[in-house]
């Protein structure tokens, strides 16, 4: 049976490198095949994984809409053609990317696309792991539905706990199908105080654990090596571990 985890959270919160901690945990755990996924039109998620994305579904679209489809071709045996390419292999997992219209423009028609796409694709996987744009447009859009966990990664400022409780309570709302809602505060500058705890409770977070600030997660991203390959014994990644542990028991 498959398992689905979807990230959310304010921006500048590490949701990102978090999902692509998840996805080292569930390789480490023998636990695939495993389909990473970037729904965030600012896609930066590969960067994370270290792999490399040659098109993604809002780049299909767009070839698609410029007359780039070949002649004898449907537009929706191309945009299956170029669907299954968007998908990039890597060792020990898959990723697709939602991407971007080019220029300006709604990204809804990529969003739909997307939708479309995981609905036929995640069959042929046993986790998911899904990185959500900031904010809560993607569940709204009903981007993030019909999942395990919900993972909403926050930073120890009140504001994005804020953020982080609408998350939750839009989640909630629109009965978007989420097993089970957890709150990360990651980012902690040594253990979280009675104010920060104070607040986590008037929002009604469920608090599953805490990450602190690691000088190696900034040091491998101003290198741009991918953070999933930071060594299992340093602070960020031995502490998200811990974590995974408790949502995935």
């Amino acid at each position: 049976m498959q398992f689905s985890i979807a990230l959310a959270g304010k921006g500048g919160t590490g949701k990102t490198t978090l999902a692509g901690l998840l996805v080292k945990y569930l390789i480490k755990k023998g636990k695939s095949p495993i389909l990473a996924v970037d729904a965030d039109s600012n896609a930066n998620f590969n960067e994370v994984l270290g792999l490399p994305v040659t098109i993604t579904l809002g780049e299909a679209r767009e070839q698609m809409k410029t007359g780039k489809v070949p002649p004898g071709m449907t537009k929706d045996i191309f945009i299956e053609m170029k669907m299954e390419e968007s998908v990039a292999e890597g060792d020990d997992f898959d990723l697709v990317v939602m991407g971007q219209p080019e220029g300006s423009g709604c990204y809804c028609a990529a969003n739909t696309l997307l939708t479309r796409f995981l609905e036929r694709l995640t069959d042929n996987y046993e986790y998911v792991v899904m990185d959500n744009e900031a904010g809560m447009e993607h569940i709204s859009r009903l981007t993030t539905k019909n999942v395990d966990v919900l993972l909403i990664v926050s930073d120890a400022s009140r504001r994005s706990l804020q953020a982080a409780g609408r998350i939750d309570k839009l989640s909630k709302a629109l009965n978007i199908g989420v097993g089970k809602s957890f709150l990360v505060i990651n980012q902690v500058q040594g253990p979280p105080d009675d104010r920060l705890l104070e607040v986590v409770k008037e929002e009604g977070l469920n608090l599953v654990g805490v990450i602190g600030t690691d000088q190696a997660v900034y040091d491998y991203d101003l290198a741009g090596t991918p953070t999933i390959r930071l060594p299992e014994d340093t602070q960020v990644v031995r502490e998200a571990f811990a974590i995974f542990d408790k949502i995935m028991d």
